[in-house]
């Protein structure tokens, strides 16, 4: 029987997931190189200086969760294009999803707890398998279904965060009682200052050896990284559904004119960075107080992020059509198709600079002083990526993940044609 063509690799699809495995990276290098308390408040540590304060709330407004978000897109795009190169190449694409999920899951295992603690391999990997699901859905019914599963995620937050309202309620009161007000305390703790003594135990721990490390995630802390994963499945389903959308209508694939792009681009900023901007604002009225944060960080951001994310994605598309076959373009392009390993590699630069197996500069380096690290990672991406995949059709991680879902090594060095 005879099979299609194959479908035709998309470079807009490859520019976005480049720029948004780098921008990741914007969060992610507090999470590396300081107590997780800090990742959402400044004030928690690594300084609380004027530039500390505009590095986070310029972070705040353009890329927490927009770069996971954009990512997350991404990925949906991604995994319907290639269930339908399978079925094109008369392949059983489910069988070809199913089994890209599972080793993923695998990866994404050894990646939260052999070499960081925050992966998302799992979650997309979990997630994936859902989303399979929806594939057949027509783009205007993945719209809405996407839109609804975000709504979703803001209301589970949204009753996380009222329940911390309650909690400084009950807590604050002359008189409340030692259990609500240790409970307080502890919510605290959790988002703000460690004490001295667990800030001490924090330090030493990233500051020592692998063992200790590995050890501390393979005990007391075994199921963070699946609980916190929990909390993200509805947004994540949401937004890899809209991805699907943005590949069947063709917004992902580079076919709306130059100029729509930007107008979407528009649309998506005008609406959210404003509201993004009142709520950065707000949390540093309160001086980062636990219920506020919590509540315009994790709740009604989960309602706008989806406006910047558009406003992104627009911007980028827009690039794409107008910079035609720039260098930068293509070198942002195989970021993004060794985005797998971009992802993973990433995480293994930034845990030996700052652990203690590696460099040991955890905890002593201020949060604007980390993006100098942020610049030459990016650096390190865009240098690698593109010589590589001028010799090889994969980047080495994705080139191991396809060998192993397809239960066969595949073709890795590219074949040159001799000019005669």
């Amino acid at each position: 029987m005879a099979t299609a063509a194959p479908l035709p690799r998309h470079v807009s699809l490859d520019v976005v997931r480049g720029i948004a495995v780098m921008g990741i990276l914007l969060m992610n290098i507090v999470a590396f190189a300081m107590p997780s308390q800090a990742y959402f408040n400044p004030t928690a540590f690594g300084g609380d200086g004027a530039l500390d304060i505009a590095v986070w709330g310029a972070n705040f407004v353009l890329a927490d969760g927009k770069m996971r978000g954009l990512f997350s897109v991404l990925f949906g795009a991604s995994m319907l294009l290639v269930i339908e190169r399978a079925e094109a190449k008369g392949e059983n694409g489910a069988l070809t999803h199913f089994s890209r999920m599972t080793w993923l899951l695998l990866f994404g295992a050894i990646h939260a707890y052999a070499i960081w603690f925050g992966d998302i391999l799992m979650l997309y990997a979990v997630v994936g398998l859902i989303a399979f699901f929806f594939r057949a859905m027509e783009t205007h019914r993945l719209v809405i279904l996407g839109l609804i599963l975000i709504v979703i995620e803001a209301i589970i937050m949204g009753q996380f965060a009222f329940s911390f309202w309650q909690l400084r309620a009950a807590a604050l009161p002359p008189g409340a009682e030692a259990a609500t007000i240790a409970a307080w305390a502890e919510m605290n703790a959790a988002f703000g200052p460690l004490a001295t003594d667990a800030l001490a135990e924090n330090l030493a721990l990233y500051r020592g050896g692998y063992g200790g490390i590995v050890a501390d995630r393979l005990g007391p802390h075994f199921w963070a990284p699946i609980a916190n994963n929990l909390f993200w499945m509805p947004e994540t389903l949401g937004l890899m559904l809209l991805g699907m959308a943005g590949l069947k209508s063709g917004f992902l694939t580079g076919r709306w004119e130059r100029a729509r792009y930007l107008r979407y681009a528009l649309r998506g900023y005008l609406i959210g960075l404003p509201l993004q901007m009142l709520l950065a604002l707000w949390i540093l009225l309160s001086g980062f107080e636990l219920a506020a944060l919590i509540t315009a960080d994790f709740a009604l951001q989960t309602l706008v992020n989806p406006f910047v994310v558009l406003g992104h994605a627009g911007l980028i598309l827009y690039w794409v059509k107008s910079a035609g076959e720039s260098a930068m373009r293509e070198r942002v392009a195989a970021a993004g198709r060794a985005a797998f390993s971009n992802y993973l590699g990433t995480s293994i630069v930034c845990t030996f600079i700052f652990y203690g197996y590696g460099l040991g500069l955890y905890g002593e380096i201020s949060r604007a002083a980390l993006y100098i690290v942020v610049f030459g990672v990016w650096a390190l991406i865009l240098l690698w990526s593109k010589p590589w995949l001028d010799r090889f059709r994969y980047g080495p991680l994705e080139w191991l993940w396809r060998s192993l879902a397809r239960r066969q090594f595949q073709p890795l060095w590219r074949i040159k044609t001799i000019a005669t």
